[in-house]
C-alpha cells in the first residue's frame, strides 16, 4: 500500500512516498520536488568477514531518460559513474555515516536513482532526504531523521532551495544537513562571501531543515517504524582489552609524541606487531579485535592529550599553522608551476593553458554543456609511504579536486577577458593532513605563475575538533592523525575578502552554530597568515604568458558579418587559417576566438578578420588596388571583397583621355570615398586625394587572395588579452 506525505517548501511541493516499488529492498522511498524524482533504496546484510568498521556503500546514479535524453558517444547506455554522481554519493555518505551505531559492522548499501529531472531541482538534495527517510522506515539501526536544504542569496536576500537558474544569480550555493538546530554536513561554494553572511545563511536554513524532518516524521507515523534489528558488532573481551592496555598504553603514549609522521607511523606499526605476537597464543584468531582495540586506545590517548594535557601530537599551539614554504616556476616547459609545502603535506600544482577546443564536455544532465576551468587532484600512494596499484581517480581524489576547483573557480577571469581553457593539476607528493587545502594554495600560486589574471589569491586550511565530556578543543591545520582520531575535518578556503569553499566532515552527530562561528574565526586568521607567506613568493599574476603556452585572442563581430568571415563554402576563413597557421572558432553570437603558436600569427589573423568586417565610410581615404580597368574608369579594391569605381573623370586633376594612361591592373593608389548609392555601389575619387592633403589613411591596402561579401555595418565590441 502506497503511503505518501507532502509539504510546500520554497514554492514547490516536496513529496515523499513509499510502498510502490522495490519491495525486495529493506526499504525504499520515492522523493519528488518539482518534476525531479529520485528513488532511494537501502539494503543491509551481515558482513561476510569479521570487520572493525562500518562497510557503508552509497551510490547515486543518474539515468539519461530522466531528462528525456539519450546518452552521447558511441555507447548508448550509462556507464561508470560520472564525477558529479560520485560527488553526490559522497555528500550523502558524509551526512548519514555519523548516524549509524559506532560499533556496527554490518554491510549497508544506499542507492539513489534519478528517475525524472526537470533540469532545475538537483537530485543530490532529494537523494539526501530520501536516504534519511528510507533508513528511518527500515529496520536498520539509524539515529535520524536528518533534514536537508539548499540555500542561496540573490540581491542580498536568502533563497531556500534555489533552482539551477537561480543559482546563476546567487552569491553562493550552500548544501546543508542537520537536525535539532545543529549542523551535520556542509558543502559550500561562493563568490568570496564574508563569514558572517555564511553563518547567517546556515541559521536561515535550520528552520527549513526542521520542516523536512517533520515531513519525514509524518511518513514514519503512517508507514510505521519496524523494530530495529540486532546488528553485528565487534566485541573485545574484557580480559583481552586488559591485556592490550597493559602491553600498549605506555608505548602508544610515547609513539604519539613523535613529531615526524613516518617515524610515528612506524612506531605504531611496531606496537601492533608486538601486541599481536604477545597475545597470539592466549587469544588466537583475535587479530580484528586487537586491531580495533589498539585504534580505540590510540584515539583515547590522543584525545586525553588534547583535552586534559592541553597539547597536540606535534607540540604546536592549538591555533598554530605548520611551517610553510612556497616556490614557483619549478618546471621549465609547463605554463605555470608551484610547490606548496605545509609541514609534511606537499602539493606540486601545474597550470596548463589551452584553446576553446580543450574545454571539458559535460553530460546531458548537467546544466552547462562545457566548462573551461578544471582542477584535478592526484593522491599518490608514495605520499603516505604506501604501496598501491595506480588505477583511475578514486572517489576521494574526485571529491578533493572538486572542493579545490570550487574554491578557486570564482577567481578565474571570464572568457572575454582571458579566452583560454585552464587546467590545473595537483599532485600530492607528501601527505599529513589537509592536502585539498594545500591544493587550493598551490593552485593560486601556479595560476599566477602562468600569467592567468586571477583577481586575487586564495588559501585554505582545515580545522579539527576533539570533544569529550562537554569539553572541546579546536585544532587549526590538522594533522592526518588528528583527523583520524578526532571528531571533525572542517575545510574552509577563501581570500582576504571572504569564503569560496567549505566542506564539513563530522564523526559526531552534529555541530552547534556557536562552534561553527569559532571555526570561521580560526580559519580566517590562519588563511590571512598563509596568504601573507604566499605573497612573498608571488603577489600578482605575471605580465606575460609562458612562451610555450598557446596564444589566444577573442574579438566580437556583428552577427550579420559572420557569413562574410566564413565565406562561400568556408573558403574565406580557410584561407585565413592556412595563411596564418591559426585556429579560428566563430560562435553564433559573433564571438571569434583565434589561437596559434605565435602572437604574430594570431595578430595577423585578427587583422584579416577585422578587415573583412570593416565597412566603407564616405569621406575616408583608403589605399586601394586596381583589380580591373574599363574605358569609363578603374575598379579599385579598398577592403577585402569591397570594390569601388573611380570614374575616368575622377582619376586626375586634369582631363584623362585613356584610363590606362594613369593606372594599370595591380597598381596601388590612394582613393577617397565620395558616395555610396542606394544599391551599395561605392564611388571613389583619386582627384579628390590629389586636390586635398591626406593626413591619415584609414585602411592600408587590402590583402591579396581574400574574398568577401558586402554587408551592413554593425556595432561590435572587442576584448582581448
Amino acid at each position: 500500500m502506497v503511503k505518501k506525505v507532502e509539504t510546500e517548501l520554497g514554492g514547490r511541493k516536496l513529496i515523499i512516498e513509499t510502498g510502490r516499488v522495490a519491495r525486495q529492498a529493506d526499504a525504499h522511498t520515492i522523493v519528488q520536488y518539482g518534476d525531479t524524482v529520485v528513488l532511494v533504496t537501502v539494503v543491509s546484510k551481515k558482513a561476510r568477514d569479521r570487520l572493525d568498521f562500518l562497510p557503508l556503500l552509497v551510490e547515486y546514479r543518474e539515468q539519461s531518460y530522466a531528462a528525456g535524453k539519450i546518452p552521447g558517444g558511441y555507447i548508448k547506455r550509462e556507464g561508470k559513474p560520472r564525477d558529479r554522481e560520485i560527488l553526490y554519493s559522497r555528500a550523502i555518505d558524509r551526512a548519514i555515516r555519523p548516524r549509524f551505531p559506532k560499533d556496527m559492522t554490518d554491510e549497508v548499501e544506499v542507492i539513489a536513482y534519478l528517475l525524472s529531472y526537470d533540469m532545475e531541482n538537483e537530485g543530490n538534495l532529494l537523494g539526501l532526504i530520501g536516504a534519511s527517510a528510507t533508513l528511518m522506515i527500515s529496520d536498520i539501526p539509524f539515529n535520524g531523521p536528518l533534514g536537508v536544504v539548499k540555500v542561496g542569496r540573490i540581491d542580498g536576500q536568502f533563497v531556500i532551495n534555489p533552482t539551477n537558474s537561480q543559482l546563476l544569480e546567487s552569491d553562493f550555493d550552500l548544501l546543508l544537513a542537520g537536525a535539532n538546530g545543529e549542523v551535520t554536513m556542509i558543502e559550500f561554494g561562493g563568490k568570496e562571501v564574508p563569514e558572517n553572511i555564511v553563518l547567517e545563511a546556515i541559521e536561515f536554513g535550520l528552520p527549513y531543515i526542521d520542516q523536512v524532518i517533520k515531513l519525514q516524521e509524518e511518513l514514519i507515523s503512517i508507514a510505521g517504524i519496524p523494530e530495529k534489528r540486532d546488528y553485528t558488532k565487534i566485541v573485545v573481551p574484557e580480559d583481552l582489552e586488559k591485556a592490550i592496555r597493559e602491553l600498549a598504553t605506555d608505548k602508544i603514549k610515547e609513539a604519539l609524541q613523535i613529531k615526524e609522521k613516518k617515524m610515528r607511523t612506524h612506531a605504531l606499526h611496531e606496537i601492533s606487531e608486538f601486541v599481536n605476537e604477545q597475545l597470539a597464543e592466549q587469544f588466537p584468531d583475535s587479530s580484528v579485535e586487537i586491531s580495533h582495540m589498539l585504534y580505540e586506545l590510540e584515539r583515547e590517548v590522543m584525545r586525553k592529550m588534547v583535552i586534559e594535557e592541553g597539547r597536540r601530537i606535534d607540540g604546536r599551539a592549538f591555533d598554530e599553522v605548520r611551517p610553510i614554504t612556497t616556490e614557483v616556476s619549478l618546471l621549465p616547459r609547463t605554463h605555470g608551476s608551484a610547490l606548496f609545502t605545509r609541514g609534511e603535506t606537499q602539493a606540486l600544482v601545474v597550470t596548463t593553458l589551452g584553446t576553446s577546443e580543450d574545454v571539458q564536455r559535460l553530460s546531458e544532465l548537467e546544466p552547462e554543456e562545457a566548462k573551461r576551468f578544471m582542477l584535478h587532484y592526484n593522491f599518490h600512494p608514495f605520499s603516505t609511504g604506501e604501496i598501491k596499484p595506480l588505477r583511475g581517480p578514486s572517489r576521494r581524489e574526485i571529491g578533493h579536486g572538486n572542493l579545490a576547483e570550487k574554491s578557486i573557480e570564482p577567481l578565474i577571469p571570464d572568457e572575454d577577458t582571458f579566452p583560454y581553457t585552464i587546467r590545473v593539476v595537483s599532485d600530492i607528493l607528501e601527505s599529513n593532513g589537509s592536502s585539498s587545502m594545500a591544493t587550493v594554495c598551490g593552485a593560486s600560486l601556479s595560476l599566477m605563475d602562468a600569467g592567468v589574471p586571477i583577481k586575487t589569491a586564495a588559501a585554505g586550511v582545515s580545522i579539527g575538533l576533539v570533544m569529550e565530556n562537554g569539553k572541546y578543543q579546536l585544532l587549526t591545520d590538522i594533522l592526518g592523525d588528528e583527523d583520524h582520531y578526532g571528531d571533525m575535518d572542517f575545510k574552509v578556503a577563501g581570500t582576504r575578502t571572504g569564503i569560496t569553499g567549505i566542506q564539513l566532515d563530522l564523526k559526531i552527530l552534529s555541530l552547534p552554530t556557536s562552534i561553527i562561528k569559532e571555526v570561521f574565526e580560526r580559519a580566517r586568521a590562519a588563511r590571512e597568515q598563509i596568504l601573507d607567506i604566499m605573497e612573498k613568493t608571488i603577489s600578482q599574476p605575471r605580465d606575460s604568458l609562458s612562451q610555450y603556452a598557446p596564444k589566444v585572442v577573442a574579438m566580437w563581430i556583428p552577427k550579420e558579418k559572420i557569413g562574410e568571415v566564413i565565406g562561400p563554402g568556408g573558403r574565406t576563413i580557410r584561407k585565413i587559417i592556412e595563411s596564418t597557421s591559426t585556429k579560428i572558432d566563430i560562435s553564433d553570437d559573433g564571438k571569434v576566438v583565434i589561437s596559434g603558436v605565435s602572437q604574430d600569427s594570431v595578430n595577423e589573423a585578427r587583422s584579416m578578420v577585422e578587415e573583412l568586417v570593416q565597412d566603407v565610410e564616405i569621406g575616408q581615404v583608403y589605399m586601394g588596388k586596381v583589380v580591373r580597368v574599363a574605358p569609363f574608369g578603374a575598379f579599385i579594391e579598398i577592403l577585402p571583397g569591397k570594390e569601388g569605381l573611380v570614374h575616368i573623370s575622377e582619376l586626375d586633376t586634369k582631363r584623362v583621355k585613356n584610363v590606362e594612361d594613369i593606372v594599370h591592373v595591380g597598381d596601388k593608389l590612394l582613393v577617397k570615398v565620395i558616395d555610396i548609392d542606394d544599391l551599395g555601389r561605392i564611388k571613389l575619387s583619386r582627384k579628390a586625394v590629389l586636390e586635398g592633403t591626406v593626413s591619415k589613411v584609414v585602411k592600408k591596402e587590402p590583402r591579396s587572395g581574400h574574398t568577401g561579401h558586402k554587408g551592413n555595418h554593425g556595432n561590435r565590441r572587442k576584448r582581448h588579452h
